[in-house]
């Protein structure tokens, strides 16, 4: 690595990481550039330790000690700025003071992971990066094998997706899924009965799936508001809901993950 001091926060060097606040932009442009911006000297550690490579580095000085191992085997700039120019550049106030450009991993083939796996969880048209995150999290602590997304769904490296997964994107198998036209075939092709998290008069309660889950599992979760699409439910096998009390019809979709998968978990 080679250490640059920022002089000017509208430096093209540091242009990876301007206008941080526009997600409209940044979902927009990482993907096509090829890069996802992660944030934290323990999310940027735990990247480079999943395989990750970084293209650069800005951060305060006082962070540099902390990941000068992980970044040394990297010829890659790193830039020093007081927090100031981090506002500058970013549009905000980075308060963990070490933001980092990687480059983005070919994801892999849905089919391969599926072939691999026995519980899985998929995220239809969630647009929230908060709840992504937190998804993530949930499904690195409580066990299931891998995450589908939608081709409508939030960008799981967007960096505060990342940040509220602590890392976890980065050892959490994931891919994106087809169209359900042709998700539905291939999940039921390598053996996953398919559970929709929702509410309906058919449904069955948490506590009956977790009595007797089937082998292979796929756990679908729907939007905030909307719910699962009308697509998502005709590709179920059975639509399941969590009993709830004083007149509560549903969770957070992300404590609503937890939840499922904790049921299924202690279960086995």
């Amino acid at each position: 690595m080679h250490i640059e001091r920022v002089r000017d926060a509208a430096s093209d060097a540091v242009a990876d990481y301007a206008r941080l606040t526009d997600v409209s932009l940044r979902s927009a442009h990482e993907p096509a550039a090829g890069l996802y911006i992660a944030e934290s000297a323990k999310v940027i550690s735990r990247a480079i330790r999943a395989g990750h490579r970084p293209r650069s580095v800005l951060m305060e000085e006082k962070w540099l000690g902390g990941l000068e191992a992980a970044l040394a085997p990297f010829d890659i700039p790193v830039h020093l700025a007081d927090p100031d120019q981090l506002e500058a550049i970013t549009g905000y106030r980075v308060h963990r003071g070490a933001l980092a450009a990687f480059e983005r991993p070919v994801l892999p083939d849905p089919a391969a992971l599926l072939a691999e796996a026995r519980r899985v969880v998929v995220l239809e048209d969630i647009v929230d990066h908060t709840n992504v995150g937190a998804i993530f999290r949930s499904v690195a602590a409580l066990g299931a094998d891998a995450v589908f997304v939608t081709p409508r769904c939030a960008d799981p490296l967007y960096r505060r997706s990342v940040r509220v997964s602590m890392g976890t994107v980065f050892q959490v198998p994931w891919t994106r899924l087809p169209e359900w036209s042709d998700a539905t075939a291939l999940l039921h092709a390598h053996g996953f009965s398919i559970a929709a998290l929702a509410l309906a008069d058919d449904a069955v309660s948490l506590r009956e799936l977790a009595a007797a889950p089937p082998e292979r599992i796929a756990l679908l979760f729907g939007a905030e508001g909307d719910g699962l699409s009308r697509n998502a439910l005709d590709a179920a096998d059975r639509v399941v809901t969590i009993p709830m009390a004083h007149g509560v019809d549903s969770l957070n979709v992300a404590a609503a993950a937890a939840v499922v998968l904790y049921a299924l978990a202690v279960d086995e």
